[in-house]
Formats: structure tokens, C-alpha cells, sequence
């Protein structure tokens, strides 16, 4: 299947809040925006997910209030919240404000969480991905309502992004609620689910071309990223780390986009 692409292709770098002093975060968050990067996205993890366990590491949301201070251009997010942290009211009132600060530059990018240790020494109940999943669809209403009653509202009505890929209830809830769907999709995986969002989209009403297809690049080659651009997707992310934060990547990958909008 190949979508008729009207929306930009953009570039989103996640910066893992790992392995790395916040000085040399803060500026790598400077040499993308100057760069030319349309997104920066962190991750919403109290512990490293690669290298050693016990590494450096920070807090997402209080970073992300930093960025807003520090960025001009960038649109910014986690890629992506964990809805079992906190309350969906505090979300959306964290959101809104993150959305002021930025004049109008934060992506909600959310999901159900998977992480056990984090919910086991920060004492979460890590339940099933059953519940979780459950919990994020009660979670996105309360979130989206909340909005229309703080005073002041958002300066704009806050994209979410919804991460993940399981087919009967998260590209369900993506159909429902998402502006943004992000996976780590092959070309084949993404025609596969794609179809399904399709169907889920029909069954709630909702037209499918509303909703931006997210897919991270690393490990993949230009050729794959093509397939991809071919199959509708126009938000590429590409993930990197501390201690020393690989900006050749990015580089490269920015040439990539700027060769296919010409």
C-alpha cells in the first residue's frame, strides 16, 4: 500500500537521559536545534535501558521543562510517557503547562509502560499489559477533558503521539485517540498493522489520514526508510545515547529528508 504523503517528513532524535551529565544533554539538545532536528524526544524511564544498569540517569518531565525554556524552534515530547506514574488530571496539567512554556511546541506522546524495574523499586503496581493497557484507555479521556477546563487551556489542542504496536487493543486505542502513531515497524510489519489500523479506525469512525505514522530509524538504511516514506510514514526517530552522542547519524539522516522534500 502506498499513501499519498501531504505532511512534511520530519526528523525526531531521542535523546536517552542516560549515561551522560546533564551539561552534555543540554548541549546536544542546542547542537540539534541548530542542526536543523524537528523534534526532540527524551524517554520517561527512572533507570538505564541499555549499558550499566545503574548509570547515569535522569527524569523526563523535569527535563522537558527545561527544553522548553532552552529550545526556540523544536517540537519536543517523551518518546513516551508512562501512563502508570502519574494521574491522568496531573498529566494533562504537566502537558499544558510544558505547551505554554514552549508557546505551543509539546507533543503528548504516551504509553502503557513495560519497564518492571521501574515500577518495582519506585513502588508501582506493575500489574498485566492487560491492566496497563486498560489503565492508558481510561487515562486518554480524562486527559483530553482536562484540558478544556484548565485556565489558561493549551495554546493549541496538544497532538498525541500513542506508542506500541499491539493490534487489538493499542492500534485501538491510536484509532480512538492518537494524532501520532509510533512503532519500530519493518516495511512488512508496518503494511501488516497499518491494514489493522485501518480496520479499528472504520469500526470508531475516523478517518486514518488523520493520524501521522511515526516510525524510529536505527539500524535501517535509506533504501528501508524509503519503503517506509512510501507506506505513509513521515515522522522518522532516530534514537541516541550518552556517553558520547553520535550526531553523524543524525547528520545523515537529515541529509536523507532533505533529499526526499527536495
Amino acid at each position: 500500500m502506498t499513501v499519498e504523503r501531504e505532511r512534511p517528513v520530519r526528523i525526531g532524535v531521542q535523546i536517552a537521559p542516560q549515561h551522560a551529565p546533564y551539561a552534555a544533554i543540554r548541549d546536544t539538545v542546542a547542537g540539534l536545534e541548530d542542526m536543523g532536528v524537528d523534534i526532540l524526544f527524551n524517554w520517561d524511564h527512572f533507570f538505564p535501558l541499555s549499558g550499566e544498569p545503574d548509570g547515569l540517569h535522569f527524569e523526563a518531565w523535569t527535563m522537558l521543562g527545561a527544553w522548553a525554556e532552552q529550545t526556540s524552534r523544536v517540537e519536543f515530547g517523551t518518546l513516551v510517557n508512562c501512563n502508570s506514574y502519574r494521574n491522568a488530571n496531573l498529566q494533562a496539567d504537566m502537558a499544558r503547562t510544558l505547551d505554554h512554556i514552549s508557546g505551543g511546541r509539546f507533543i503528548f506522546g504516551t504509553g502503557a509502560g513495560w519497564f518492571e524495574r521501574d515500577y518495582d523499586e519506585y513502588g508501582y503496581e506493575f500489574g498485566t499489559p492487560g491492566s496497563r493497557i486498560a489503565a492508558l484507555g481510561e487515562a486518554l479521556p480524562a486527559i483530553t477533558d482536562r484540558w478544556t477546563k484548565l485556565n489558561p487551556p493549551p495554546t493549541r489542542r496538544i497532538p498525541i503521539m500513542i506508542g506500541g504496536g499491539g493490534v487489538k487493543k493499542t492500534l485501538r486505542l491510536v484509532a480512538q485517540h492518537a494524532d501520532i502513531w509510533h512503532s519500530f515497524s519493518s516495511p512488512e510489519v508496518l503494511t501488516e498493522k497499518l491494514g489493522i489500523l485501518q480496520g479499528h479506525a472504520d469500526a470508531v469512525g475516523r478517518d486514518i489520514s488523520e493520524i501521522e505514522i511515526s516510525t524510529e530509524l536505527k539500524g535501517r538504511d535509506e533504501a528501508t526508510a524509503d519503503e517506509l516514506l512510501a507506506l505513509g510514514t513521515t515522522m522518522f526517530t532516530l534514537g541516541i545515547s550518552g556517553p558520547d552522542h553520535d550526531l553523524d547519524s543524525v547528520r545523515r539522516w537529515l541529509a536523507w529528508r532533505d533529499g526526499v522534500t527536495g
